[in-house]
């Protein structure tokens, strides 16, 4: 049963909050408002409008996956939040390539050579934006003088406190996004007035420094990790956020901070979190009930019943169906899928490929028969290898409850990342065991190998082992291109793979895109926004 489902997509309350995301550029399409007043009649609600802001992670609008999306102007699917970050994490770089590319802005977006026009960029500028403004409101409905005025009970002023950690950090997960992928973001929180207003520009240090701080300052009043409801924030989640900014802190700030990605990630590994036994367990449409709960930290949830939508996990499964193919049974969704939409890149497939112990390795899903590994034709979906990581089926061997929209929740976080944050913070000088790292990155491999014959030795433990290890462990898990810059492989022309730059052998990008560039809309919409250097 997923209940929390049921809460999530039939009591959305999206309607009772206002933008104030002039900058967006965008029209809110649920215009019958509540006032706050008839809305928090009941303690139920204040679960519902939390439940808004989850929401929003999970699909474009309340209408159905047919009918417009809450942000008007943007294609539903375009702008769904797993699905933007899909496309700005992975199809820039080499672990995957779109067949269609006369669909707006997919062309750009996986030659590296997108502009500020680019509708993808958009719909993640946008949907991250909308969620501030949804968190933003839901923690003014709950202040405390908000809720004198209410006569809220004592027992629930103690639930709303949890849950306004919640939304705080649901808020510095966007902005976390935001940093990310654009290095700046427009700035508001709860105490800004509310209406459609020009907001404040904020730089990658300053909001590397409001998300740290909102994090430690609420991370008390969560729930301790896997101790609150499904697909809700935990403290775990929170420590795994912390874990990623500072993993990624020299390339936000130029500082390093590696040593407190460790203590973040030995925090969590003490939380009780495990490894399931089945890799595929994690990407299975009950992955909320076969044991990857206690792997996945924070799901985005896919219900194919209750939360049809074309992004998520969705896309990703359909998408993986391979044309001629026609393979979509085995992966719980129509024979055809969506007519071979995605294949994998000749570099991500020979990281399993050119060594033969891969073969045995269980992370590997690529579909090689009657194809050739090299993508000379973007437009012949016969060329290059498919995958079947992510499947709409069940551990036991049944179907998710639709073969359109999938049941399988996207593991946002991962605890095998936590492993793999470890090793890498402790070969940068984070401090931490050798010993323990090589450990970690052993528990991954005997889960994958089913034994311990694709274990390494203590020699092998490298950086260069670990970018390739952490690509073959998170594929299509929205990490890759953050990993890429990390590593100083991404812009330049150390590492080149297919298309990267446009030619099909690759070729040299510039550093400037290493950060998208802010859309046209929200820069003609608020002056107070810059655009980023080289576009």
């Amino acid at each position: 049963m997923r209940t929390y489902k049921l809460v999530l997509f039939l009591m959305l309350g999206l309607s009772i909050f206002t933008s104030c995301e002039n900058d967006l550029d965008v029209t809110l399409e649920d215009d019958d408002e509540l006032t706050s007043d008839d809305l928090f009649t009941s303690p139920e609600a204040y679960r519902q409008a939390l439940a808004g802001v989850y929401g929003n992670l999970s699909f474009p609008g309340i209408l159905g996956p047919d009918n417009d999306p809450n942000l008007a102007g943007i294609d539903g699917g375009t702008s769904q939040y797993i699905r933007g970050l899909f496309n700005l994490e992975n199809l820039s770089t080499d672990e995957a390539i779109w067949s269609y590319e006369n669909d707006p802005g997919l062309r750009g977006m996986q030659r590296n050579t997108w502009g500020s026009d680019n509708p993808l960029i958009l719909g993640v500028f946008a949907r991250a934006g909308y969620e501030l403004s949804l968190a933003n409101e839901f923690l003014r409905q709950t202040t405390p003088e908000v809720l004198d005025g209410r006569d809220v009970s004592e027992s629930l002023r103690t639930e709303i406190r949890t849950y306004r950690a919640e939304a705080r950090a649901l808020r510095a997960l966007a902005y976390y996004h935001f940093m990310d992928l654009f290095g700046k973001a427009p700035f508001y929180t709860e105490n800004d007035a509310v209406g459609f207003v020009q907001a404040e520009e904020i730089n990658r240090q300053e909001l590397f420094t409001f998300i740290e701080g909102e994090l430690l300052e609420i991370i008390n009043d969560l729930a301790p990790a896997l101790q609150n409801e499904y697909g809700r924030v935990d403290q775990g989640m929170a420590r795994m956020l912390l874990a990623k900014i500072y993993l990624n802190a020299e390339v936000y700030t130029g500082e390093a901070r590696y040593a407190d990605c460790l203590a973040q990630c030995e925090q969590i590994i003490a939380s009780g979190y495990t490894l399931t036994p089945n890799y595929l367990n994690n990407f299975m449409a009950d992955n909320n009930t076969n044991g990857a709960q206690n792997e996945i930290i924070f799901p985005i949830i896919n219900d194919g019943s209750f939360a049809q939508n074309y992004g998520g996990t969705t896309i990703l499964i359909q998408g993986e169906v391979g044309n001629p193919e026609a393979n979509g049974e085995s992966l719980g969704v129509n024979p055809t899928g969506f007519g071979g939409l995605f294949r994998v890149r000749s570099q991500f497939s020979r990281r399993f490929t050119d060594n033969p112990i891969f073969e045995n390795d269980s992370r590997n899903t690529l579909l090689t028969e009657d194809r050739p590994i090299a993508i000379s034709d973007v437009g012949n979906t016969a060329q290059g290898y498919i995958i079947a990581k992510y499947s709409n089926r069940t551990s036991d061997g049944g179907f998710g409850s639709d073969r359109t929209f999938t049941d399988t929740d996207f593991p946002l976080f991962r605890y095998a990342d936590v492993l793999l944050m470890y090793a890498e913070a402790h070969l940068r000088g984070g401090g931490g065991n050798r010993a323990t790292a090589l450990e970690y990155i052993n528990a991954l491999r005997t889960r994958a190998f089913g034994n311990s014959s694709g274990n390494i030795s203590d020699g092998d433990l490298t950086l260069n082992f670990l970018i390739d290890e952490r690509s073959r462990e998170l594929y299509w898990e929205c990490v890759r291109r953050q990993d890429l810059i990390r590593f100083g492989l991404y812009s330049g022309g150390q590492y080149n793979w297919s298309y990267k730059g446009g030619p099909q052998s690759g070729t040299s990008i510039p550093e400037f895109r290493e950060l998208f560039p802010i859309p046209d809309q929200s820069l003609s919409s608020n002056s107070n926004l810059t655009q980023n250097p080289g576009y």
